[in-house]
């Protein structure tokens, strides 16, 4: 089996069925498997896998997991020489999971390759990004990086500068497509899990990094990615949770006083857009739904990053 595609899924039995359909049709000349693991999604998801698509391995969990674990048992049963995270809100083009199995095939010191990703509409979204750093939290809490996203010093976090056009080394793959290399995972082992959601990735491959594996960006391959449509249904937590995972990567990895500095720039980066959503919620009528989301998420976000507790 060249490839273990590993999907977890909670509530998007549409856009998981437009997935599976996808790499059917456009996974390309290679072996593969499906695992969908189900985080005991409340609408059809399971019976529209068992009815439309038997060849699927399916796993249902009485509970909702989280996406590290979930991944972590699909991969528990994969026999893939490469597994394959995808998320189900994504659709495969063409060849992609065979291209980009062939790239990693010809580059065998990469435990990680990711893809192009294109919004709907066609134009490219900014996957790949650098490890959190102390300097990378504090650019990102201004908003300089998009004042000037052209500057490799002020984008640098999100590389904004860069196209996603060309084969490039990079610290971080985006989960919706990581394409992950059996040896490297026997090395490193598999997802830390007390990342629930948001983190997992970018520890995962920090971990792969300090053993000497590289990740990589190939654009061989190109997939399209509708995004955050799980974490749509929870927006205060979500918008919470993705900079708390920060917390917790610098935390496990980078020491005490780092932690303690960047609990104060993650506080920073939800203060800093308070007065703008609070402006817009007065100022904006038709935008005052969004804003209350928003404000309500950044003003709980400043008081977890300075007194809640942070894992792992």
């Amino acid at each position: 089996m060249d490839v273990s595609i590993i999907i977890v899924n909670w509530n998007t039995a549409d856009l998981l069925r437009d997935c599976l359909k996808s790499v059917y049709e456009c996974a390309g000349a290679v072996e593969y498997e499906i695992i969908v693991v189900d985080n005991a999604s409340a609408d059809s998801s399971a019976e529209m896998i068992k009815n439309k698509f038997k060849n699927v391995i399916l796993i249902e969990n009485t509970g909702n997991r989280g996406f590290a674990a979930a991944n972590n048992q699909g991969m528990a049963v994969a026999t893939g020489r490469y597994v394959l995270l995808l998320n189900s809100d994504t659709i495969v083009l063409e060849n992609s999971i065979a291209n980009t199995v062939s790239f990693a095939d010809e580059n065998p010191e990469v435990a990680v390759t990711g893809c192009q990703v294109l919004n709907p509409d066609g134009t490219v979204q900014r996957t790949c990004f650098k490890f959190p750093s102390i300097l990378n939290m504090l650019l990102s809490s201004t908003y300089l990086y998009k004042l000037f996203p052209r500057n490799r010093f002020f984008g640098r976090e999100q590389m904004t500068w860069w196209d996603r056009s060309d084969v490039r080394e990079v610290d971080v793959v985006t989960g919706c497509f990581m394409l992950v290399r059996r040896e490297a995972i026997e090395q490193v082992g598999m997802m830390d899990e007390r990342f629930f959601m948001y983190g997992e990735e970018t520890d995962w491959c920090y971990r792969f990094r300090k053993r000497g594996w590289k990740i990589m960006f190939a654009p061989v391959g190109r997939i399209i990615h509708l995004g955050g449509q799980s974490t749509a249904k929870k927006p205060v937590a979500m918008i919470i949770q993705l900079r708390l995972s920060i917390l917790k990567f610098i935390k496990k990895h980078y020491g005490r006083s780092s932690y303690l500095l960047a609990r104060f720039l993650v506080a920073l980066f939800f203060a800093v857009r308070l007065p703008a959503w609070l402006a817009m919620a007065f100022l904006r009528p038709a935008a005052r739904s969004e804003a209350a989301i928003k404000i309500r998420a950044y003003s709980t976000g400043v008081v977890d990053a300075l007194f809640g507790q942070v894992g792992p």
